[in-house]
């Protein structure tokens, strides 16, 4: 039965409520655990007896950081990395130009520069060179150095690798292995075929941590001085969020105590990001991925690749400045590349109509931003997407998966059956390269191999609710109470609530595509809610308006600073008119 009796709302989905064992599972949590309700259903989503409740509740990273040697290589590479620190070697970092790559890259920076030590940052431009280590740059750094890290890359780069002579390499990273592994001193991936995947979910910056996590007991084991590895979370969560990790285990506890750190500004490229996207309140697992990911990113995909990972790994306050004003001014380029991309592939999707894969393709789309328009285009119809920027004959891509449907291993799988240059990933976001006369062959293979996954989604286009909530229960300290079982994010999604029968004040445009309205249940106060890029769909032009209407509404609480200011607000997701 649909939630408050809704089978078809404004955007044309179906609200699910909670299940009824789901239902009974958070009334005795609330009970036993002496939780307000809604928050107790957040637990019951997460499987979380009332026994374990206080600990879900106050994550402590010293009790769900795994041993880093569970990971293989993990010893060689920390020693040698600790090794050449303490020599004085010549040490490069090659890194690559995502927010996960420039994370990792200013982690390893940071760390040496506590032992007294520098390095030479590499990161590859995403047009000239593309993905990952390349044979050329990879000849020239072992000319100039002893040891070569490699960052979120590296793990199915054999060739490049074998070019390094000279130099010993250490791959950091965590996107899918093969069946070999490339020619390395070490290579640390918890996706490597020959682990086990228990910390398969762990982001590249998370798989950087545990090294220096380890790195840590070698200097302890020699009397040497230890840098400061919590205070380097800010970075580790920033990546998480930003790389869509699955927040859940080691990771929620990496992005809590993370955004604690980032908190107190005491890191001048992240000062400089939060302050140049007017982030004037504490930091949350929304505004890193939101905000200050898609900053960071805008220098790999439209401008100078390593401008992103300098920033956060400056130091010096007004240097940091400046490369967050170059990163702001290349995001509002991207924006308005992503926007013309995105008309065009999302015409092409629709004219397609494929239920099981939405892809497009043009040439001259900058390969810049077809990461983020797939991501959008996931967003729009539900499924796994992928768009293609074509040029001289060869196709870019990205593809952006859904919960269940393994998009990496997909994409391998193409690349072993030689339709794709090449190609590689995770379960949830892949790259890839492709002849232009084996785009359509391509596209309908992989259509066909993700089948099977598919198959075992159930409505996926259905909007699921937690639970009923009043605008009088709509509290800060309800708020607080329901941040303390976050963060959350990928695999952990936020609560969604349902507020029932409420008139609408006002609704209003903000610049051209989002919402703003103010509601109330007849007699509470009036409450506040923004629904971003509404004026896309059906959503804003549905609500404006609407005064003296009543609807159901349905969002996320966020908790609005403007002004140092706070407010409790709905961002809203959907609503349905009262019948």
């Amino acid at each position: 039965m649909a939630f408050l009796g809704i089978d078809t709302s404004v955007t044309g989905r179906r609200w699910i409520g909670p299940a009824a064992d789901l239902e009974r599972w958070a009334e005795g949590l609330a009970q036993q655990a002496k939780l307000p309700l809604p928050v107790a259903r957040v637990l019951a989503e997460r499987g979380i007896d009332p026994i374990d409740a206080e600990a879900f509740l106050t994550p402590k990273l010293r009790d769900l950081l795994p041993d880093p040697l569970v990971l293989r290589d993990m010893e060689v590479a920390a020693a040698r990395i600790v090794d050449a620190a303490i020599k004085g070697e010549r040490i490069a970092i090659f890194a690559d130009y995502d927010v996960d790559g420039g994370t990792s890259a200013a982690l390893l920076i940071d760390w040496l520069h506590q032992q007294g030590r520098q390095a030479t940052l590499y990161i590859p431009d995403r047009i000239d060179e593309g993905y990952g280590p390349n044979e050329p740059a990879m000849s020239a750094l072992a000319a100039e150095h002893d040891l070569i890290i490699c960052v979120d890359c590296g793990t199915l780069s054999h060739d490049a690798l074998a070019a390094a002579k000279g130099a010993e390499v250490i791959v950091l990273d965590h996107h899918l292995g093969g069946e070999t592994l490339p020619p390395a001193l070490a290579v640390v991936n918890p996706n490597r075929v020959d682990e086990d995947s228990s910390l398969g979910h762990l982001c590249a910056a998370g798989v950087v941590f545990l090294t220096l996590v380890q790195a840590g007991r070698v200097l302890r084991a020699k009397d040497l001085p230890q840098p400061d590895l919590m205070a380097m979370l800010d970075l580790v969560a920033l990546a998480t969020v930003a790389d869509v990790a699955p927040l859940v285990g080691v990771n929620r506890a990496f992005v809590r105590q993370g955004l604690a750190v980032m908190a107190r500004r005491q890191r001048p490229g992240l000062v400089a990001l939060s302050d140049i996207a007017r982030l004037d309140g504490p930091p949350a697992a929304f505004h890193l991925g939101f905000l200050l990911g898609p900053r960071i990113n805008a220098g790999g995909r439209v401008g100078r690749a390593d401008l992103g990972a300098q920033c956060l790994a400056s130091r010096d306050p007004v240097q940091a400045a400046q490369l967050a004003q170059q990163l702001d001014d290349l995001n509002r380029d991207r924006r308005a590349i992503e926007a013309a991309v995105r008309t065009e592939a999302l015409a092409q999707v629709e004219a397609r109509m494929d239920s099981r894969l939405s892809w497009a393709a043009g040439q001259g789309w900058h390969p810049g931003v077809v990461g983020i328009v797939a991501a959008r285009v996931k967003e729009a119809t539900d499924l796994p997407s992928v768009v293609i920027g074509v040029e001289g004959g060869i196709g870019k891509g990205s593809a952006r998966s859904v919960p269940g449907v393994d998009l990496g291993r997909a994409i391998q799988r193409l690349a072993r059956e030689g339709l794709l240059i090449k190609g590689g990933g995770h379960e949830m976001a892949a790259g890839l390269t492709v002849a232009e006369d084996k785009i359509t062959a391509a596209m309908e293979r992989l259509s066909d191999l993700l089948e099977r996954d598919l198959a075992g989604r159930t409505g996926g286009g259905d909007l699921r609710i937690s639970g009923l909530l009043e605008t009088s229960g709509a509290t800060p300290q309800m708020f607080k109470m329901l941040e303390d079982a976050g963060p959350y994010g990928q695999a952990a999604p936020a609560p969604r609530f349902a507020f029932a029968d409420q008139v609408i004040d006002s609704a209003a445009t903000m610049g051209d595509r989002h919402l703003r309205l103010s509601f109330r249940t007849p007699g509470a106060p009036a409450m506040e809610a923004v629904a971003w890029g509404a004026m896309d769909g059906p959503l804003g032009p549905s609500l404006i308006g609407s005064k003296g209407r009543r609807f159901h509404l349905a969002g996320k609480l966020e908790l609005s600073t403007w002004g140092g200011r706070e407010r409790l607000r709905l961002r809203l997701d959907d609503a349905a008119p009262v019948i």
